[in-house]
């Protein structure tokens, strides 16, 4: 790829400061993203039922690093952001989270062909002391492939690496493999940081200046900070539609400090050799208001990943349906059905906030580890007195746990020893 100046089209974006988020648009990216991850397992090959080996890196940092973590409904977004610090001196940046990504990118100026609106002023890399450019010869460009799943290319004009990372809801970005040093937390140093500078960059990012990526690969940031602060992360993802007032904080921690501080129960990481990065788990029971749904034992023998950049839960249609009758049969004793909305087919009259009886539903892995869904994790209200489930059935043979079902929940990564842990009442 050559990145040329006569392609400029400005900064100019179809989405507003203003625009109210849309639960159509955010459904529409949800189901663009878990089509692209069918079509990817489709042509790799099934996932082991074994658990992964255990990492080498088993360095414990001294450290712990953790930064805030909101909703990004404030920037059209139905996924999560942190503020990070880029540059020397550092400038920040709102930058959606993603497990399910490798490579961080942001927008940066020139913005050789276009950068979408962002809330925060575009990252300008003459204005850092430490900014650097990787020349195509480099390993980290060689690594690009594996990360990315597209092969880089070489500027012509510079000799630089050109990274291109696209996404299943045909977003993309195009740009510089680039380093500097990364601030995510001002009582910590800077660390060096391999990233994406973005010259083209487009799709239904919202208003975020780009992603970081969280997954199991050699450029994410997990593995880049991780032999400071140890091969692991956790979050806790704060309540979102149903309750965008909540007082409750999210934050992002990375470090295996952070496996530590609640009493997780935990789940074998599986492994499929041909896409490592993602994370899977073994879904082995699905329960509603405590009594397993009646489907075969081989309903859930399916991949299944969790993602954090996917908002709503999918779910093989013999599971759904029948978790989807055993919820009904509870909630149509009191609540008035209505129409469903786009992919949420079970829908209530009435609030989230006024439905007393709300049937617990459990997510239930390998080991015992558990999502025990309470009213604001199984339930969405769409529009004021229109509230539905908020898990979606799915045709191809796999499994997505999104984000939704993650609220409130401390979620640990422990990458090292290839297991995740759950704990309830994470945020505080």
């Amino acid at each position: 790829m050559q990145l040329k100046l006569y392609h400029v089209k400005g900064l100019e974006s179809s989405q507003t400061s203003t625009s109210p988020f849309s639960f159509s648009d955010m459904i529409k990216k949800d189901e663009e993203r878990v089509r692209s991850l069918h079509s990817i397992l489709a042509n790799k090959e099934g996932v082991s039922n074994s658990a992964t080996t255990a990492s080498s890196d088993k360095l414990k940092g001294p450290n712990l690093l953790t930064t805030p973590l909101k909703s990004g409904l404030s920037l059209g977004s139905g996924n999560y952001y942190v503020k990070i610090g880029l540059g020397t001196p550092a400038k920040y940046f709102s930058m959606i989270v993603d497990t399910g990504s490798s490579l961080s990118w942001l927008q940066c100026q020139p913005c050789l062909i276009y950068c979408h609106e962002q809330v925060d002023p575009i990252f300008t890399p003459s204005t850092s002391k430490t900014y650097k450019k990787f020349p195509c010869s480099s390993p980290q460009c060689s690594s690009l492939k594996a990360s990315t799943l597209n092969a880089p290319s070489c500027s012509n004009a510079t000799g630089a690496c050109v990274y291109k990372a696209s996404y299943g809801d045909n977003s993309f970005s195009n740009g510089y493999l680039s380093q500097d040093f990364l601030t995510l937390s001002p009582s910590e140093g800077p660390s060096a940081f391999v990233y994406g500078c973005g010259q083209d960059n487009q799709g239904l990012f919202g208003r975020a200046a780009g992603i970081i990526g969280l997954a199991n690969d050699k450029l994410s940031m997990l593995a880049q900070l991780s032999k400071k602060y140890g091969n692991a992360f956790s979050y806790c993802l704060p309540t979102s539609f149903s309750q965008p007032n909540s007082s409750l904080s999210g934050f992002l921690s990375i470090g295996t400090s952070s496996l530590t501080s609640l009493p997780y129960k935990f789940t074998p990481l599986l492994k499929n050799p041909k896409i490592p990065s993602l994370y899977f788990l073994g879904l082995t029971t699905v329960t509603v208001a405590g009594k397993p749904i009646q489907v075969s034992a081989s309903s859930y023998n399916v991949p299944t990943i969790i993602d954090s950049g996917t908002v709503i839960t999918r779910l093989p249609e013999a599971i759904y349906n029948a978790l989807q009758q055993s919820f009904v049969k509870i909630m149509s004793k009191k609540y008035a059905q209505a129409p469903g909305f786009s992919i949420l087919d079970t829908c209530f009259r009435g609030s989230v906030k006024g439905m007393s009886t709300v049937p617990e539903i459990e997510l239930i892995f390998r080991g015992g580890a558990g999502l025990a869904l309470e009213a604001h994790n199984s339930l969405i209200e769409i529009e004021k007195g229109l509230t539905c489930l908020a898990l979606a059935p799915t045709s191809n043979p796999i499994s997505i746990i999104g984000n939704y079902q993650q609220q409130t929940f401390k979620v640990a990564y422990d990458v090292a020893n290839s297991k995740i842990g759950f704990a309830a009442g994470g945020c505080k």
